[in-house]
């Protein structure tokens, strides 16, 4: 087997291999779809009752093996056993017992009332069916909670899956197969596809997926949305964010410090929706920034829990990316900002891709650190005189994921919130909602396009479908053939009757529709 046909996992922590896969031949995949398509079939006619048995199998594996599975992300990831525990296996098997539990609610068929009384005659219903196969093409931050949530998403509402994980992360792909096969689905339902990111991606839209859904970079999902426009295959891309995060002068500042620290540090800052931005109200500032700096310091970095060692931050996933993080910081520093602590390092972090949590001050809009996404543990903290200022600096991005505010005024803190062009805001805590089922997640501006999680993410694995039909058999609809002189009057008495400019003219318009109407729709078209 070559090294193109196979594709190694390392541990980025130190370098060690962890697993390696073969490339899936993507001359196969008009085979795999196909076989997919025809378990899908037999999966849509499962009712919501039984989709779930199927899930409450995934989830019973999930917490059987929390273990070994928070081992593996960590692993092929490099963040620490706690973090993977914690954002990802955990979240997996809340994923499993919410749409287990909600999905035939949300996706259950609807009887919409009448929109007026012209068309009392017509009753109409609202069905969400499954798409057929979706396409998830997952990133290597987030490797198992991520794909995992769309995955039970997309079997609840009815579909088959193909799934692509990061080329970073392979090895959690695998372990993905093995949740998933201990739901005892169709065979064909939920397939690994082990390759290129874009080269899956293009072989997914030449062979006719059903949409796609993307979590990565803002150039690739473009790219992405472009190649999908010649197919008019519909997408949902998540794809970054530069989360602000605004402290009033009133809040905890001891809350405000630790969730500072848990939101920009957690899984070594590599979270679209992590705080790289603070802004702080003036007479908080000094404070906030000396209590934060404290626990910056207190902080370690290294590849730990592992022969008695603890660690709070591993390393970052690629080399790449760690090159990035250094460039960030080295321009922030060459434009002026100041390093105001850093994590300590425990053990060898020479031979991993390691980047301590860094607290900068003194920065500015010039800075990349403060303008684009980091996607690292460095956190940029600026003084703002009041409320207003720090929500015009905040909504100045072109990236608008999530954002906090931090306050004891919560009535305040709602109004603000309203205000921050971001998809999520929370008060007083920060990077935990992709870990409400319950809850949609999602960007505006480049953040991104659709909705995964909650009702709105189950609604994104269907096809909306209106069945509508006549309560009483008649002939003919009102405007139907032939056309006449009475047809224009009828219909223009329709509209005073709906709309009627006071109740003489309704009494009238009344009076001339019903003869007509009852004429019209049950009476035999007379052609000679």
């Amino acid at each position: 087997m070559t090294a193109e046909q196979t594709l190694t996992d390392y541990n980025p922590a130190t370098g060690a291999a962890v697993a390696e896969l073969n490339h899936t031949d993507l001359a196969t995949l008009p085979a795999r779809l196909a076989k997919a398509r025809a378990a899908q079939r037999r999966w849509a006619a499962k009712s919501f009752k039984e989709r779930a048995r199927h899930l409450r199998l995934m989830r019973d594996y999930i917490v059987d093996r929390a273990d070994d599975l928070a081992t593996i992300v960590s692993d092929s990831n490099g963040k620490t056993r706690v973090d993977a525990l914690a954002t990802e296996v955990l979240p997996c098997a809340l994923a499993c017992n919410w749409y287990g539990k909600h999905a035939g609610k949300v996706l259950a068929r609807q009887r919409r009332p009448g929109g007026h009384l012209l068309f009392a005659n017509k009753s109409t219903t609202v069905e969400h069916l499954p798409l057929g196969v979706v396409g998830i093409i997952s990133p290597w931050n987030y490797p198992l909670s991520i794909p995992f949530g769309e995955i039970v998403m997309g079997l609840m509402a009815g579909n088959a899956v193909l799934l692509k994980v990061a080329a970073a992360t392979p090895a959690v792909g695998r372990a993905i197969e093995r949740i998933v096969d201990a739901g005892e689905l169709p065979e064909g339902l939920f397939q690994h596809i082990v390759g290129s990111g874009s080269q899956v991606a293009t072989a997914f839209f030449e062979n006719g997926i059903d949409k796609l859904f993307f979590t990565g970079s803002v150039p690739a999902g473009k790219t992405l949305m472009a190649q999908a426009a010649q197919t008019l295959t519909p997408v949902s891309l998540e794809l970054g964010g530069n989360d602000p995060m605004i402290v009033l002068a009133d809040a905890d500042l001891e809350r405000a410090t630790n969730g500072a620290a848990w939101a920009g540090y957690q899984n070594a800052g590599q979270s679209c929706g992590g705080v790289e931005r603070i802004y702080v109200e003036d007479s908080a500032y000094d404070d906030f920034v000396a209590l934060l700096a404290k626990k910056t310091r207190a902080l370690r970095h290294g590849p730990g829990q592992r022969d008695g060692v603890t660690v709070d931050i591993g390393s970052l996933t690629t080399e790449g990316q760690l090159r990035t993080v250094q460039q960030h910081l080295e321009d922030a520093l060459a434009k002026g900002a100041r390093i105001e602590a850093q994590s300590q390092p425990v053990g060898d972090v020479e031979h991993g891709y390691f980047f301590p949590a860094t607290l900068l001050t003194g920065v500015n809009d010039t800075m990349l650190t403060v303008c684009e996404e980091t996607f690292g543990p460095i956190v940029a903290v600026e003084r703002v005189t009041d409320a207003e200022q720090a929500i015009a600096r905040a909504n100045a991005s072109n990236l608008a994921l999530t954002s906090s505010i931090w306050t004891r005024d919560t009535r305040k803190g709602r109004a603000l919130a309203a205000r921050l062009e971001t998809g999520v805001t929370t008060l007083n805590d920060h990077l935990y909602t992709h870990g409400l089922s319950e809850a949609p997640w999602g960007g505006w501006k480049e953040s991104g396009i659709g909705r995964t999680h909650g009702p709105e993410g189950l609604l994104e694995m269907t096809n909306a479908k209106v069945i509508n039909w006549d309560r009483l058999p008649a002939k003919r609809n009102l405007w139907w053939y032939p056309f006449d002189q009475a047809t224009y009057r009828g219909l223009l008495n329709a509209l005073h009757f709906a709309f009627p400019r006071g109740p003489l003219k309704w009494l009238g318009a009344s009076l001339k529709l019903t003869p007509f109407l009852v004429r019209k729709m049950f009476s035999k078209w007379k052609v000679d």
